[in-house]
């Protein structure tokens, strides 16, 4: 059981690490000032690509908070 959750564990920390990876930076330079920053997209970024990446990148970091504080309990 313990070698099956650390495969799962491996997958889960690679799959993170490219999810965080493939999102864009949060920081829309000067366009925020004057408002430039709310397009059509921005105001749904739930529906995107973009807002399932954060969706995803949620359940991942869950995912593996959870098999590490398994793993390294003593059973």
């Amino acid at each position: 059981m313990r070698i099956f959750l650390t495969i799962i564990f491996i997958l889960v920390c690679i799959a993170l690490s490219v999810i965080v990876l493939a999102q864009q930076g949060k920081e829309n330079g000067l366009g925020a000032i004057g408002g430039m920053g709310d397009t059509y997209w921005s105001k749904n970024k739930g529906r995107s690509i973009e807002g399932n990446l954060v969706k995803f990148t949620t359940i991942l970091a869950v995912l593996f908070v959870v098999l590490a504080v398994i793993l390294n309990l003593n059973f």
